[in-house]
């Protein structure tokens, strides 16, 4: 039993006579149902839309448990319910825990979206089961049918690709651009013309683009502002190097030798911008947002992680989800991405050996990549400094770390949050788990 809403309480006894009490709470994968109606059809679909979930029936919305009479019948009545009104068929399975009469209704995320309940999508948002606005249920539509935003029809046919045949000429060593080679890169087709790609590609659109700001000592000064917009993807990304190389770096005359100095690595902001044009989403009407600072770079991506990879696939590069796999091929040939899906581990990479490192915030619609400046430790307070070589190398928690600096814990929170925002100290977990690294 429980006394908190939307949480469950298991008291569980081991054989050695101690007891240990376990709490289930609900969330966005995890829902419970007093009894049965057909409101549980809509987080059915949402499973099955966006991800692998169960729905417990038999406890009510205290956390209480009171379990499901009959309940062997009940699973025939939740089949008929869901085969009724769910199309496609979802993928489920039905299982009834004997002791408490409970019933599991657990669904797997489905392969032909979307899934509809009464002519409509759902998602989940948090605890919650809510309707899929339009744009998410025509992305749902592509998914279905495998195929990603630059793949599909673009509404404009009429484009030149000048930028494109002259990175081509170069990297590739073609003579020119051929429709036979529009056609290998998957940028047309004769049955549908020119694909998403091949507008993103061209020299001028209708697309969003990047828009570069260069901040002075707040963000109320704005020394520099570039839009980078209705442009070609591969005229964005070198314009945008081109505002990195004027702020980040510089040459100093030693002798006879001229040395070029960065101070944040090009590798990293290189990476940054390519993986945020290549995994963007193309189908709002935003920008990628590069902010940057005296000590440190933003790069603000549309979009959250794409569909199948979660945050720690995504920092450690295990799995590699193309959202635009057109473009992103087009950059691979042009050598301006590597091995798909090591983007992020070279930006982590880049900053090896330097007592500061990227941090990387996700979130639903959006991704923000940071990176620091690498000599800025000299301008750290020594506070701050003292914090951060308490965390170097390890993995502390907030009243560890205020144990070892000497600090109260407001103080000791306040010197982190500073040392986050900037890229220095690195947060995970949440709550009582929180952890800070570097």
């Amino acid at each position: 039993k429980t006394n908190a809403k939307k949480y469950v309480h298991f008291c569980v006894r081991f054989l050695n006579g101690k007891e240990m009490v376990i709490t289930v709470k609900e969330s966005s994968n995890l829902e419970f149902k007093e009894s049965i109606t057909n409101t549980f059809l809509k987080t059915v679909s949402a499973f099955s839309n966006y991800g692998k979930g169960k729905i417990v029936f038999g406890v009510k919305d205290d956390g209480t448990v009171c379990g499901i009479k009959n309940a062997e019948e009940v699973i025939i009545d939740i089949e008929n319910r869901i085969n009724d009104s769910i199309s496609p068929a979802p993928d489920y399975t039905i299982a009834v825990d004997e002791k408490n009469q409970t019933i599991t209704l657990t669904v797997e995320e489905g392969m032909y979206k979307p899934y509809l309940y009464k002519s409509k999508a759902y998602k989940r948002n948090d605890t919650a089961t809510v309707e899929t606005d339009r744009m998410e249920l025509s992305r749902l539509i592509l998914e279905g049918k495998n195929l990603s935003f630059d793949q599909i029809h673009c509404n404009e046919q009429e484009f030149s690709f000048k930028s494109l045949e002259n990175a081509l000429v170069s990297v590739l060593g073609i003579k020119c651009l051929s429709s036979d080679i529009l056609k290998t890169l998957q940028l047309f087709s004769d049955d549908e013309g020119y694909s998403n790609a091949a507008g993103l590609l061209a020299d001028k659109n209708n697309f969003s683009g990047i828009d570069v700001v260069r901040f002075g000592d707040s963000i109320n000064i704005i020394r520099d502002r570039i839009d980078l917009s209705g442009i070609s993807v591969l005229d964005q990304f070198e314009k945008a190097m081109d505002v990195y190389r004027k702020y980040y770096q510089y040459e100093e005359i030693s002798g006879e030798l001229r040395e070029k100095h960065e101070t944040v690595p090009e590798k990293a902001f290189r990476e940054a911008v390519a993986n945020a044009i290549v995994h963007r989403t193309w189908d709002i009407n935003s920008n990628i947002r590069i902010s940057m600072y005296d000590d440190h770079i933003e790069v603000i991506s549309p979009g959250g992680l794409p569909s199948g990879i979660n945050k720690e696939e995504y920092l450690e590069g295990q799995v590699s989800v193309m959202r635009n796999p057109i473009i992103g091929n087009v950059f691979f040939r042009l050598h301006i991405i590597e091995q798909f899906g090591t983007g992020i581990r070279r930006i982590i990479e880049s900053y090896r050996g330097f007592p500061v490192s990227p941090s990387f915030q996700i979130f639903e619609n959006s991704i923000k990549i940071i990176l620091p400046v690498l000599d800025m430790c000299g301008n750290m307070n020594e506070n701050e400094m003292k914090v951060y070589m308490a965390v170097k190398g390890k993995s502390l928690s907030s009243s560890e770390i205020s144990a070892k600096c000497g600090f109260g814990k407001t103080r000791t929170v306040a010197v982190l949050k500073n040392l986050v925002s900037g890229g220095y100290v690195k947060v995970s977990g949440t709550g009582r788990g929180t952890r800070y690294s570097s």
